[in-house]
């Protein structure tokens, strides 16, 4: 397909998967289940830390976790205390563990309570270079003492990661559009500045549409497919992933 004509197939498949639809199979439906800022942004970041595997478990273990938070996450973040986190501490999706889901709410509440929450900090991370952006964010949430382990539940773009998890959640929090999908609650990052996640079903179907040619699912990868998907759309890149994932998960191609 020449570009205008590819462009014109990626539009209409956006039309085609960004729908409400959309939401009830997929990890985003976790977050949709609250109203309030903070219980949207904290169970989706959670949520996409370990959103790796079958789509059917991820959603069965991310409605389980918020369930050991009382479905109220905001609040269990800010007030719990070391006995309340008994609860998550035999919670476990694939090498996500009770350990390391222990961290990442001791972490949260220092957030949450000393920092100004998970948009401030993403947004003093990212300075205009989305790469190290990333790799700060990761720096400053393990600052301090941790379990090494923990560590790779988070990438690092400036190490190759293609951090396909973290930039589906930018989209779920920056995008927003008329159909209901991604949030749009953070203000402080423009949706031009965000990269379409790249998993091996999305990399496949750039690939056979001729978006990418690097071979390796890394951050080179990322920045090739950005670079096409910007000269589409350069202020909402990201909407594309759509596209490109509803081919995917449809063997359409």
């Amino acid at each position: 397909m020449k570009k205008a004509e590819l462009k014109e197939f990626l539009e209409a498949k956006v039309l085609q998967y960004n729908t409400p639809d959309f939401i009830a199979e997929d990890p985003i439906s976790i977050p949709h289940s609250y109203a309030k800022k903070e219980d949207i942004e904290i169970s989706g970041f959670l949520v996409s830390v370990f959103a790796w595997g079958q789509r059917k478990v991820i959603l069965k273990n991310g409605f389980r976790l918020m369930e050991l938070m009382d479905n109220d996450p905001h609040e269990f973040v800010v007030s719990h205390s070391k006995s309340d986190l008994k609860s998550v501490q035999k919670f476990v999706h694939r090498t996500f563990n009770g350990e390391d889901c222990t961290f990442f709410l001791q972490r949260l509440q220092q957030i949450y309570l000393k920092e100004g929450g998970l948009e401030n900090v993403f947004a003093s991370a990212y300075k205009g270079n989305m790469q190290e952006g990333l790799s700060l964010f990761k720096s400053k949430f393990f600052d301090g003492s941790h379990p090494h382990r923990t560590e790779k539940h988070l990438p690092d773009p400036m190490k190759g990661a293609s951090a396909k998890r973290i930039n589906m959640y930018l989209r779920w929090m920056v995008r927003k559009d008329n159909a209901g999908v991604d949030f749009g609650i953070w203000k402080k990052i423009k949706p031009a500045a965000l990269y379409c996640p790249l998993d091996v079903h999305s990399g496949n179907v750039a690939r056979k549409l001729t978006l990418l040619k690097r071979t390796q699912n890394d951050w080179e990868a990322v920045e090739e497919l950005n670079a096409v998907l910007k000269s589409f759309d350069p202020k909402d890149p990201v909407k594309y992933d759509f596209a490109l994932f509803g081919l995917g998960v449809n063997q359409e191609l």
